[in-house]
């Protein structure tokens, strides 16, 4: 399963009062996810990216069943937890820990939030929606308060279907977040200047 092997930059924990969880998508690591962190205003927070086993968190497309996917997305996502509550105990208040992710890093913070419904600084998910062969909204429990979130995706996209992302935007809206949700047309399978731009002024603004 997911060791807890997490890169850290920024502020030490002990010193910041916010702090970024960063989910690398897969074939790539917590170093590469951890450089976007030069295009957002985050000089003050830490920054926390947990590496995945074998540089990736499930081993399925999200699409598939969730069980074709465990143990690995149940392991992916308690550590996900057990991160957030590390973060608590260390004097970061729930409120100032954000996330953000690509694609299966994106998939996997969404998956998350949704399972652990409540008022975070807010999530950024570039390119990815709820896991699973559909949506089970009974694994979601929770209410977000207004948390910020900013889903970007492109139409079409190989591994993430648009209507996904817009069923995904749906459910965390109908959960009480406030999301933006923006879809670009033959964007391609990464993240463009506008995203950042909007994550930047809807989550960390």
């Amino acid at each position: 399963m997911h060791k807890e092997n997490i890169i850290t930059a920024g502020k030490p924990v002990a010193a910041a009062t916010k702090a970024l969880i960063m989910v690398h998508g897969r074939g790539a690591s917590a170093e590469d996810i951890l450089s976007l962190a030069k295009w957002f205003p985050v000089g003050d927070y830490a920054l926390l990216a947990p590496q995945a086993t074998n540089h990736t968190w499930y081993p399925q497309s999200f699409l598939a069943p969730p069980a074709q996917n465990e143990p690995w997305l149940s392991s992916a996502l308690d550590l996900l937890k057990k991160m957030t509550g590390q973060l608590q105990q260390q004097g970061i208040a729930r409120e100032h820990i954000y996330f953000l992710g690509f694609s299966q890093g994106a998939c996997l913070t969404l998956e998350f939030i949704a399972r652990n419904a409540a008022r975070y600084g807010g999530a950024v998910a570039f390119t990815g929606g709820l896991i699973g062969d559909r949506l089970y909204p009974e694994n979601y429990q929770g209410t977000f308060e207004g948390t910020p979130v900013f889903i970007g995706s492109s139409n079409p996209d190989f591994h993430v279907p648009v209507e996904r992302v817009q069923a995904s935007a749906a459910l965390l809206q109908s959960m009480g977040a406030d999301v933006t949700e923006k879809i670009y047309d033959n964007m391609g399978h990464t993240i463009i200047e506008d995203e950042i731009r909007l994550a930047t002024e809807r989550v960390f603004g």
